[in-house]
């Protein structure tokens, strides 16, 4: 088995150089990018997701080698060129884990733990589940059954979670127009973490947004549109244990309680966020498509209501 570096580790002590130094950078600029409880919190739920995931990737190797050894179809070496092809094999399953995450409730129930902060600051990357690590990977399970080694796939996994954590900040507007139109930036996933209707489950993408032009989920960052950060309806606390687990409370309170069938209480396991059995829920679709409607009726209203200008006659000017 090849043995590389756990990279989260070594990343740690520049995480934190990077978080004093844009907390600097803020302070200078009197933008209130941290809150001390905020941040507190997605540090705590870092370290936990650290911790936990001692155990969660034990669990997550041995799935990836159980297929790699029983099920491969070729076998492909460890080489330059492996990795260049992992690299956008790994890229376009995070896109999909990403976006389901956003559609499947069940799986939002331990996402939602990173989009639970009201603030956007490298800290925020740092808030990562406490339960997504157990079950998440079945999305990079083809992965091994082409034949990519376990320790590749890890080792690919954890340079895309090194590449997200810069795009976590306000203090990069927009780069280069080549540059935002092939990999994520700190724009786009501004987009992502926006709670605004226009903005919700845009942007799923970890390394290349070439995969969100492609799919049909990007949206461009607005300048007429402030993002405003957090959820659509916010969890308000700051305790870890609860922003790590106060979703799964609610969607099995949902199953196990809801007055309708069997199969109702099963669908807020895989229905999106929102979705609720006797209608009255609204998703982010529905949302989005309210705003739109809201958007376009206000700028009709202003242009019906601007005054006409009227044109004088040739002989008037005369």
């Amino acid at each position: 088995m090849p043995e590389f570096p756990n990279l989260i580790h070594f990343a740690i002590p520049f995480f934190i150089i990077s978080m004093l130094l844009e907390l600097f950078i803020t302070t200078k600029q009197k933008i209130k990018a941290y809150e001390a409880k905020d941040a507190f919190t997605s540090i705590t739920m870092g370290l936990g997701n650290v911790f936990i995931g001692l155990l969660s990737k034990g669990f997550v190797l041995l799935a990836l080698f159980f297929v790699y050894e029983n099920f491969r179809f070729f076998t492909i070496p460890v080489a330059w060129w492996s990795f260049i092809l992992l690299f956008f094999a790994d890229d376009i399953s995070y896109y999909w884990f990403h976006r389901i995450s956003h559609e499947c409730r069940l799986f939002w129930a331990s996402h939602v733990v990173h989009h639970s902060s009201q603030h956007y600051n490298l800290s925020t990357a740092l808030r990562q589940t406490w339960s997504g690590g157990f079950y998440t990977f079945i999305f990079w399970l083809w992965l091994p059954l082409l034949g990519f080694h376990p320790a590749m796939i890890l080792l690919q996994m954890s340079v895309s979670l090194l590449y997200q954590f810069w795009i976590h900040t306000e203090t990069i507007n927009k780069l280069p127009k080549w540059f935002e139109a092939v990999m994520n930036t700190p724009s786009h996933h501004r987009v992502h973490h926006g709670s605004n209707p226009i903005y919700l489950d845009r942007n799923h993408a970890g390394i290349l947004i070439i995969w969100d032009k492609l799919f049909g989920t990007f949206q461009e960052e607005l300048d007429e549109e402030k993002v405003v950060y957090g959820l659509v309806e916010n969890i308000h606390t700051f305790n870890p244990v609860k922003v790590a687990y106060i979703e799964w409370f609610h969607m099995l309170k949902d199953v196990f309680t809801s007055k309708t069938s069997l199969l109702n209480r099963m669908k807020y396991l895989i229905k999106p966020p929102g979705w609720r059995h006797d209608g009255t829920g609204k998703g982010s679709n529905d949302l989005r498509e309210e705003w739109l409607h809201a958007s376009l009726q206000s700028q009709s209203e202003v242009e019906i209501q601007q005054p006409s200008i009227p044109v004088e006659s040739e002989n008037t000017l005369a």
